[in-house]
């Protein structure tokens, strides 16, 4: 394993939901923001991401930043979902309000909780066989989630993230940003009504989230072990998957980890 490595910037988008509930202010049109933002490419990611979720060998499954539960809806169209349990959770009240009533249909399967990724003491220690995450990184302390996932996880348990990452050829990806910087502001207005905060935040996140090699890199030296990653639409977002090892040591955990589980 190499040396551990330093999360140099903890939240991409520089977000606090505590001083400001965008996601609460525009829950009932998330869905709509992510087909203007992505131009619909945003429903291939989730597809994608669903079926690589639904193949992994779990029981238990905990959904960090679950949002209006989209991602969840396609998980359970796969058969071999058929009997597992997932925990769909959000910080954000109105988004969970949302995926409640979606996955309505789903309730014997389902178990729907307010949780904030970046501390889950509601969450038992190794008590879930996989975790995952989709677009909820970089709006969040992500070494304090990817913590928790490695905390709550049992001993050989999977995660799953798909979140922004970069195009591998530096042109390109300079042309993409560019791109984003003038047409997500003015989407971002119209679809919103004039939220600025709407937009600003998901494309700082964008902006300063790290490559996908530095994303890997910072999962190993977390703990995390059989780091990989795939990129998708040429590199706009990526799925890393990884494992907790079977021996794992706790004393690398950041210090509010410790103070929870002391």
């Amino acid at each position: 394993m190499p040396p551990e490595q330093p999360i140099a910037s903890e939240n991409a988008a520089e977000f606090a939901w505590q001083s400001d509930d965008v996601f609460g202010r525009i829950a009932s049109r998330y869905d709509v923001l992510c087909d203007v933002f992505s131009f619909f490419i945003h429903r291939l990611w989730k597809r994608r991401v669903a079926r690589t979720i639904a193949a992994e060998p779990w029981q238990t499954l905990l959904d960090g930043a679950t949002g209006t539960g989209d991602i969840i809806l396609r998980v359970l169209a796969h058969e071999e979902t058929t009997g597992r349990t997932i925990i769909a959770s959000d910080v954000s009240e109105p988004m969970l309000a949302i995926a409640e009533r979606r996955l309505a249909s789903h309730r014997s399967r389902v178990v729907i909780r307010q949780l904030d990724v970046e501390a889950m003491a509601a969450v038992a220690a190794e008590s879930v066989d996989a975790y995952s995450i989709s677009l909820g990184l970089k709006i969040c302390n992500r070494e304090f989630a990817l913590a928790e996932a490695l905390r709550v996880l049992r001993p050989g348990g999977r995660l799953i993230v798909l979140e922004a990452s970069n195009i591998p050829w530096r042109l390109l990806q300079r042309a993409y940003l560019l791109y984003m910087s003038i047409c997500m502001p003015a989407l971002g207005w119209l679809a919103t009504g004039g939220d600025a905060s709407a937009y600003r935040y998901l494309l700082h996140g964008i902006n300063e989230f790290p490559s996908a090699e530095k994303l890997a890199s910072e999962l190993e030296g977390m703990g995390f072990s059989d780091v990989k990653f795939e990129r998708l639409s040429l590199g706009i977002v990526a799925i890393h998957t990884a494992r907790k090892p079977i021996e794992h040591n706790m004393s690398n955990a950041p210090p509010h980890i410790m103070k929870e589980n002391s």
